[in-house]
């Protein structure tokens, strides 16, 4: 898989004919869309500050083009799961504050330090943090994690007077800064569960031990982006925006458009196979899907293996400006549709264009069309698609869909 900056470079020809070039997968990230759907996110959470999720390459649509696109839109912070990915950073020229906060024995704290990176400490990691800083001979910059319910890493509610004090005592040392406290929302994106309130009160009440044991923060975060679009009194000094950076709905029943988010990635391929069949014919493997009626199929070439969940069937896929359903089971390189009764000429279909998710109003009815998933899963190409994609990414630097009006 390469990498292009060029608006609409094209990369894995193949030929119909032996002279006329098409793309036969292609993912095309709008960098345009990135950023207007931070200044929409810097204009919700103000006066907080918003954070870029870029771990995973960023979803999947590059990691350091996203980064670049969403500090120069207003976000102030950037947040990644591993120090490796904040290194690549850093090693791209890129300086603005930036969080790692998923580790394990073997991460590389020393590295994180001497890059002036912040680190996530949920209680163990303290102690190796601090020999870097020895090592280094400057001082570490950490936020502390309390886990107030999603059960994952963070300090137990138990613990945290411990962490607290511990960090406190390197801190007077001059070995680190407690630049923040921060936890994580397990079901923000359901807003009627009472659990989120539980939450952020159990937040609040971590924040003012730390307070009374003289810590003084630059920082206190929380809301992730289900809680940044729903939950003002969850946004404290920072927000941290993950699918809502790419325009991807948290909410079900709510799609992109309705948010006034626009979604970053499009992804294209060609028709590979169109044929008609006989009412009760099985598609895929298991056959869990017959058809009602006649019927004509259409063969998609992407694939689990492509970054296409399973779980998407049902989803629309977008030929000829109509909406059409996935059928049957997705395979590792290839799916089906529907087409119903609209194939008169198969041949005709044979090479026409299949967007899966993008600019055309597949990413904002998805929800909508047959029985998908929640959108954060069938929308979601993205983490596979930057080590195991088969389609060619390229990059739109600037300027707009053709026929886009202008949204920001």
């Amino acid at each position: 898989m390469r990498v292009t900056y060029e608006a609409a470079a094209s990369f894995e020809p193949s030929t119909t004919s032996g002279s006329a070039t098409v793309l036969e997968r292609s993912a095309v990230i709008d960098l345009d869309a990135i950023r207007h759907n931070v200044r929409q996110f810097v204009a919700i959470a103000s006066p907080a500050n918003v954070m870029a999720v870029v771990k995973a390459d960023a979803y999947g649509h590059g990691a350091v083009q996203v980064a670049r696109a969403a500090l120069e839109a207003g976000a102030r912070w950037l947040g990644v799961a591993h120090i490796s990915e904040a290194l690549a950073l850093r090693a791209a020229g890129i300086d603005a504050p930036m969080l790692a906060w998923l580790h394990t024995t073997q991460s590389n704290f020393q590295a994180a330090v001497a890059a002036g990176v912040d680190v996530g400490i949920s209680g163990w990691e303290l102690d190796a943090v601090v020999a870097a800083a020895r090592e280094q001979e400057r001082p570490a910059r950490i936020h502390l994690k309390v886990d107030t319910g999603l059960g994952r890493n963070g300090s137990t509610i138990a613990q945290w007077d411990k962490v607290v004090s511990q960090a406190m005592e390197y801190q007077d040392e001059g070995l680190l800064r407690v630049v923040g406290i921060f936890s994580h929302l397990a079901v923000a994106d359901e807003p009627h569960r009472p659990e989120t309130d539980e939450q952020l009160a159990a937040f609040r009440e971590a924040i003012a031990v730390a307070e009374d044991a003289g810590v003084d923060t630059e920082v206190r975060h929380l809301a992730n982006t289900p809680a940044t679009l729903s939950r003002p009194d969850a946004h404290f000094d920072l927000v941290r925006v993950g699918l809502g950076l790419y325009g991807l709905s948290p909410f079900e029943g709510q799609n992109s458009a309705e948010l006034g988010l626009r979604p970053a990635m499009t992804v294209r391929t060609l028709v590979s196979n169109c044929k008609r069949v006989s009412e009760g014919q099985g598609v895929s493997y298991g056959l869990n899907y017959r058809t009602s009626s006649e019927s004509a199929l259409g063969l998609i070439p992407l694939g689990y293996a492509d970054g296409v969940p399973r779980v998407a069937t049902g989803g629309p896929v977008r030929v000829n400006g109509v909406n059409y359903p996935v059928v049957g089971r997705i395979a590792m390189d290839q799916m089906v549709i529907d087409l119903g009764n609209a194939v008169t000429d198969e041949a005709g279909w044979l090479g026409a264009e299949a967007v899966m998710f993008g600019d055309a109003p597949t990413a904002a009815r998805r929800r909508t069309t047959g029985p998908p998933p929640p959108e954060p899963t069938t929308m979601r190409l993205s983490p596979v698609s930057a080590h195991a994609c088969r389609a060619s990414i390229s990059m739109r630097p600037r300027g707009r869909m053709p026929g886009e009006r202008g949204l920001d």
